[in-house]
């Protein structure tokens, strides 16, 4: 294997160095996103209650009084935070299989100065080592590239949904508040009005 690595050229490192970017921003934000998703996963009321660390900012926002407008500016602050490394995992998508074409160009310059320089009958023999650099790093950027696109798409649905949640809960931490200003309590009959407003949003795709 080890030997199969070498025959690719020395843009192998590069793309063995993408391989390794991948699994470990993979893991890190894969296991990140569940516990998110995990800590969200009970209802917007019981969500405000418990005052999770990545939508505090936001609900302290609301508590602060501040307009729906700076609300929704720190919850998109909050979602950047939460998504930061994606950007890198979809670089090296995108990197990936232009190091192995890379190779590939590379490795054909290399077959056609044999040619050019060979002074008798062309040998395949001779041609082997172009043509192995060529395959190879094609082949493992596309190893590296196909199952990180993949998973960079699911990882990317996760951070959608944590932002709805945090919308949804902005929303309704933001009305309770209008609510709580008018009236120094708000009734079970308000609370269930405000929450089957966000289930309707939430069903409706808003």
């Amino acid at each position: 294997m080890f030997d199969m690595f070498l025959k690719g050229g020395p843009l192998m490192w590069p793309i063995l160095l993408c391989s390794f970017l991948s699994i470990t921003i993979s893991l890190k934000k894969g296991f990140q996103f569940q516990g998110v998703l995990k800590e969200l996963s009970c209802e917007i009321e019981m969500i405000i209650k418990k005052n999770p660390s990545y939508l505090a900012p936001i609900f302290d926002a609301v508590n602060a009084g501040k307009t729906e407008k700076e609300v929704g500016f720190i919850a998109t602050h909050q979602i950047r935070l939460i998504e930061k490394g994606l950007g890198f995992l979809a670089l090296v998508a995108v990197i990936s299989p232009l190091l192995g074409l890379t190779g590939t160009v590379t490795g054909m310059i290399k077959s056609f100065q044999i040619i050019a320089l060979s002074q008798t009958q062309i040998n395949p023999g001779m041609l082997a080592g172009g043509i192995w650099e060529a395959l190879i790093t094609t082949a493992a950027g596309l190893f590296v590239a196909i199952p990180t696109h993949v998973v960079c798409h699911f990882l990317e649905n996760q951070v959608d949904e944590i932002a709805l949640i945090a919308k949804e809960s902005a929303i309704f931490a933001l009305q309770q508040k209008e609510c709580n200003a008018a009236s120094s309590t708000i009734n079970h009959e308000n609370a269930s009005t405000l929450y089957s407003q966000i289930e309707a949003r939430r069903h409706n795709g808003d």
